[in-house]
């Protein structure tokens, strides 16, 4: 007898945008969809690395919900090359457990970032969670890089901003997807995705990719916050109900 597949979720990044995360996970908690492999991009990462380290869902909403700039980033006078220091997002990690790291989640988990040198996409699956997730949301000129094993990571929505073939490298037989902004990924020139060494080649999976409507809500302001987080809701609701009509 085969094993039930294995479930993929791909959280794509558009900072504020990315509360719409939260009324995803509600949508799948509600049809009973328990995802066993988690990948995100900059604000995907940050609501992914909550839910794959088994906080409950509505203390993630809470966070979400009461975070602000200072959440992430702290205005220093120190020399710098960016206007904040996301030292500070340690402090919100610390919430998990002492220096967490990735491959002691609950659930598996990756983060995505971008080597500021090669413009490759870099797939973050071991190592310290905070580093993981600073990387990943170093937006360039506002957050400093990250030094990771020899490379300067910044934002990884600059290369990979629907990390469907991360969440397939590591094992998804289903992936769903949820896509915040644009009808394409958006990417700059890149080479391909750079993950764990061995991986093998990730076979073909059956992929739903969820687009909240959010072109005319916020990603730079918490004012469209709860419109976020009930558009998600609704596109994940919409889009899981369609395969059950074809069914």
């Amino acid at each position: 007898m085969s094993s039930s597949p294995r479930i993929g979720l791909a959280l794509g990044g558009g900072a504020a945008l990315g509360a719409a995360h939260i009324g995803v996970l509600h949508a799948l908690a509600d049809h009973d969809i328990q995802p066993e492999i988690i990948t995100g991009t900059s604000a995907g990462a940050l609501v992914g690395a909550a839910f794959a380290a088994g906080l409950p869902l509505d203390l993630i909403e809470e966070k979400v919900r009461t975070a602000t700039w200072a959440t992430f980033g702290q205005f220093t006078l120190a020399p710098r090359v960016a206007l904040l220091d996301s030292s500070v997002l340690s402090t919100s990690v610390a919430l998990l457990g002492h220096e967490p790291r990735i491959e002691d989640l609950p659930r598996q988990f990756a983060a995505v970032a971008t080597d500021l040198r090669t413009r490759a996409s870099i797939v973050l699956t071991h190592g310290p969670l905070d580093l993981a997730l600073r990387a990943s949301i170093a937006v360039p000129g506002l957050f400093p890089p990250v030094a990771w094993d020899g490379h300067l990571l910044v934002d990884g929505v600059l290369t990979d901003n629907l990390p469907i073939r991360p969440a397939r490298s590591l094992g998804a037989d289903i992936v769903i997807a949820v896509q915040l902004y644009g009808g394409r990924k958006r990417t700059v020139a890149s080479r391909r995705p750079t993950a764990a060494p061995g991986a093998a080649t990730p076979p073909a999976t059956e992929t739903l990719i969820i687009k909240p409507q959010l072109r005319q809500l916020s990603k730079w302001s918490r004012t469209d916050i709860p419109r976020i987080i009930d558009e998600g809701r609704r596109a994940a609701d919409e889009a899981l109900a369609a395969p059950c009509r074809r069914q």
